[in-house]
């Protein structure tokens, strides 16, 4: 069997250091069949980059030392009317071009920034204390990565350089939401509210401008948002200099330390349906490496890539205690050998390197060593803890569900079957809003997947519960649009089993999820968060309206 254009690049992750882009070049030209549509008669190839791509296996490994982002201070405070009576505090984040080394051996690297970092500063708050945060562009006003013009929102009249931040997995006033349409050009800022009011959690922020998210995400826009309260800091896990972001993201890197970003060969139309790197970043960095303590610490791991997935696992066969998910705790620590995320997932594990004094343990995605950890033989006295149970989730009955909305994850092909578009149920963003639940009202949602990629699918403002995947007929609805299964129902396995915010919806295969629409009416997106797939029409905007009373 041929292999796919699409099908290569999405498992070009694994490959970190394997190929150079001459070699995806040559095996990306093969095809094979698509799942909903005949066999492809061709497909676009890529086009080559000015300077030749970097080999990963030429650096040597593990002499930068991992960097940790710094938390974010307030500037001062100030009044917001949502809060009458008190004065929040009052954050300046400003997104500006910078150099950095990703590895010592390589040249510094043009990147964008939030306070000129990549990652940006962490963010971090408690629930229930309410911030106010002004995203400042000053950036240039020419994009220095490749603009498809033919994409909705990135049109020649629009500024080349747009953008807006969203918070991933907040539940802020849609105001505040960073909705893809209100990008803004160098030279201007929004000021956003956000409540804290939810459960502590793991969230992170990044540009969502229309038609160039995946390119601003690339260049580097992200950071860490945490929230904590009170429940979670009782239970004595680790903190402090033991609790760290870990945020990972592939990039294709030339050898002379500039970002390329992958185009078609076609002029007219540039976009690819997915980008994955040559090399791993972690925290910024290529192979770092992080002096740590024999005990207990806890790692925040972010996938912030724009297609691939992560696959880790620890040298020695150290074990993962995954702690939480995309929205906070789960319900008791699972002990795993291997954590898989997707883009935009999160996983918050501890790890015990109490019985590794002396030794390196790394961290590895799939066979390839990404970061070690140098396990040294003096310590504090570790006072964290790690508890049987960690919090209490009541799950929604889907019962209770006042709607079940059948939803489809499709494409719009052209006449040789090559992707034109990726569309959610048949739509595209400009068409009229078709998902209006009622504000505090439970739905339940179905993503029939038709294409052969499984897709992460992300809703804004809401938290909500995995309640199983289904194998359909795709013949059958392809038919007459009958929804027919095949096999029973499959639970979520026990690391879904908390709240969640992005769900992998596989290929054929019903995913179907349940939330409480909490939350101030507004609008608001729900997309694939494959960042290719969200700039050429994988999103869809939603409408949330007031509550429904008497």
């Amino acid at each position: 069997m041929t292999l796919s254009r699409r099908r290569f690049l999405r498992g070009a992750g694994s490959l970190v250091a394997a190929y150079t882009l001459a070699d995806a070049l040559r095996l990306a030209r093969a095809d094979t069949m698509s799942m909903t549509m005949p066999a492809r008669m061709t497909a676009p190839t890529l086009a080559a980059p000015k300077e030749p791509l970097l080999n990963p296996t030429s650096l040597t490994r593990f002499v930068d030392r991992l960097p940790i982002p710094p938390t974010a201070h307030a500037a001062g405070k100030r009044a917001h009317p949502a809060y009458p009576d008190r004065m929040l505090p009052y954050y300046r984040m400003e997104m500006r071009a910078f150099k950095a080394r990703l590895h010592r051996d390589l040249p510094a690297t043009p990147l964008w920034g939030y306070s000129g970092l990549s990652p940006g500063p962490t963010i971090d708050t408690m629930r229930g204390e309410p911030l106010l945060i002004d995203w400042v562009n000053a950036l240039p006003t020419q994009h220095f990565l490749p603009i498809d013009h033919n994409l909705h929102g990135a049109e020649r009249s629009q500024p080349e350089v747009r953008v807006v931040t969203h918070v991933h997995g907040a539940r802020v006033p849609a105001a505040s939401d960073g909705y893809p349409e209100d990008g803004y050009a160098p030279g201007h800022s929004a000021l956003y509210h956000y409540p804290s009011a939810q459960d502590a959690a793991t969230l992170w922020y990044h540009d969502h401008a229309m038609g160039i998210t995946r390119l601003n995400i690339y260049a580097g826009l992200f950071g860490t948002f945490i929230v904590r309260d009170a429940e979670e800091q009782a239970l004595g896990l680790p903190s402090g200099d033991f609790d760290l972001p870990l945020i990972l993201c592939d990039r294709l890197i030339a050898k002379d330390g500039q970002l390329y970003y992958p185009v078609s060969d076609d002029p007219s139309a540039p976009w690819v349906t997915e980008c994955h790197g040559n090399a791993v970043l972690c925290n910024g960095k290529l192979y770092p490496y992080l002096d740590v303590e024999p005990r207990r610490y806890r790692l925040r791991l972010i996938n912030v890539a724009n297609t691939s997935f992560f696959d880790l696992s620890l040298s020695h066969e150290v074990p993962f205690k995954q702690i939480g998910s995309d929205q906070g705790l789960l319900p008791v620590p699972l002990t795993r050998s291997r954590i898989e995320l997707y883009p935009a997932e999160r996983a918050d594990v501890v790890v015990d390197f109490s019985d590794m004094a002396g030794q390196s343990v790394q961290l590895h995605h799939r066979s390839e060593a990404i970061m070690e950890f140098r396990v040294h033989d003096h310590e504090r006295r570790d006072t964290s803890a790690l508890p049987a149970t960690l919090r209490s989730i009541k799950r929604i009955d889907p019962a209770s569900a006042v709607r079940d909305r059948v939803l489809t994850l499709g494409e719009l092909d052209d006449a040789n079957g090559n992707a034109m578009a990726m569309l959610l149920g048949g739509k595209r963003w400009s068409d009229p809003v078709t998902e209006d639940p009622r504000q505090n009202s439970i739905e339940t949602w179905s993503f029939v997947n038709l294409t052969g990629d499984a897709h992460p699918i992300h809703l804004h403002l809401v938290r909500f519960q995995v309640i199983d995947r289904r194998p359909f007929d795709l013949f059958a609805w392809n038919a007459d649009r009958t929804l027919k299964f095949t096999g029973p129902a499959q639970l979520p396995p026990p690391h879904e089993a908390g709240w969640k915010d992005t769900v992998r919806a596989d290929p054929g295969m019903v995913t179907r999820i349940a939330m409480h629409f909490e939350g101030e009416p507004g609008r608001y997106v729900w997309h694939c968060h494959f960042l290719e797939h969200e700039d050429n029409d994988m999103m869809r905007p939603y409408q949330l309206l007031p509550e429904q009373t008497g």
